[in-house]
């Protein structure tokens, strides 16, 4: 493993695969009256999170404790950042302070590759989401997700999604996780199709690795694996598309769609939904649907990454398999 996680196309297949299989390891204790490990006894990691957000903050300080790191969490709102502190002075008032590992948010595209390479601070950074770039945590744990229900819990340990194929609808243009996922996907082996309205598709997306549509019902008969993305108001300053009932009749995903697609499919989301938009309840609320596993499992995942980046070489578990016993 490198030093930082900022970006997932830093990964290579065989990073990739590791944390895959070391999230295995770290799944187990999940299942244990006692969700602790001693791995990060005595490291300091601090959630610097500049953008609001729930899922990724809390699975991120579930995973921190369940490794016993001493954990402080800091926002934006309500500290010296509001009267105009820079990320830089921030930085080193927590190297002052001899922190080990920071977990950013930010929203601006590139802050955690900035703080990681300024030396402004000694520690190792991991990306939580910054602007409209890269959140690879979440496209590691959309790859664990999918590793696990389309090849196996136990027969997918060292194997990646060769062959799979992977269709991302909806507002590509402004999403971190499309972006981060078509990056790991590729390197994991699986076909990726972008479907979304024109307007939602990014300049360049030619020279991305992977296949765009513009017709969801086409693509959905072919798919592994379906994952809706939440159209990003907040990141809107134009009318992207005529309306919402629309939008949601060309790309939205509801049971009738669903049937269409093969009897193995799975339905993903990043959260949070906006049900009746992308998705309707029907398919939200059904079996193939894993949007509870993919919180769960980012736990799993998040430990995995700071194990690896903070925890040295020794296997996770103790009755855990060495690499080379993979």
């Amino acid at each position: 493993m490198q030093r930082h996680l900022i970006s997932a196309a830093d990964l290579t297949r065989d990073d990739a695969v590791l944390i895959l299989d070391t999230a295995e390891e770290m799944a187990r204790v999940a299942d244990r009256p006692i969700k602790k490990l001693p791995t990060l006894r005595g490291r300091t990691i601090v959630n610097l999170f500049f953008e609001d957000s729930t899922r990724t903050r809390i699975s991120f300080e579930a995973a921190e404790k369940r490794l016993s790191a001493d954990v402080i969490n800091f926002s934006a709102k309500g500290s010296s950042v509001s009267k105009g502190e820079s990320l830089k002075d921030t930085a080193q008032t927590l190297e002052a302070m001899g922190v080990d590992a920071v977990v950013i948010r930010h929203g601006a595209s590139g802050a955690p590759y900035r703080l990681a390479n300024s030396g402004w601070i000694d520690a190792a950074v991991v990306n939580a989401g910054d602007g409209t770039h890269q959140h690879p945590t979440q496209a590691l744990l959309d790859a664990f997700t999918m590793r696990r229900r389309l090849v196996g819990r136990d027969a997918g340990l060292g194997q990646d999604l060769s062959g799979k194929r992977i269709t991302i609808v909806g507002d590509v243009l402004h999403s971190r996780v499309a972006r981060s996922n078509v990056d790991l996907l590729h390197t994991l082996g699986a076909e990726v199709t972008l479907v979304a309205p024109p307007t939602l598709v990014p300049v360049g997306v030619g020279s991305w690795p992977c296949e765009v549509s513009y017709d969801l019902d086409s693509t959905l008969v072919k798919s592994d694996a379906v994952m809706m993305l939440r159209v990003q108001r907040e990141r809107m300053n134009a009318a992207f598309f005529p309306t919402e009932r629309e939008y949601s009749r060309r790309y939205g995903l509801d049971g009738e769609r669903m049937a269409k697609m093969p009897e193995h499919a799975i339905v993903m989301h990043p959260g949070p939904m906006v049900r009746g938009m992308e998705i309707t309840a029907e398919v939200a609320d059904s079996d193939r649907c894993t949007v509870v596993e993919q919180v769960a499992n980012g736990v799993s995942i998040r430990m995995a990454v700071l194990y690896l980046l903070l925890g040295g070489n020794e296997p996770a578990l103790t009755h855990a398999r060495t690499p080379e016993e993979k």
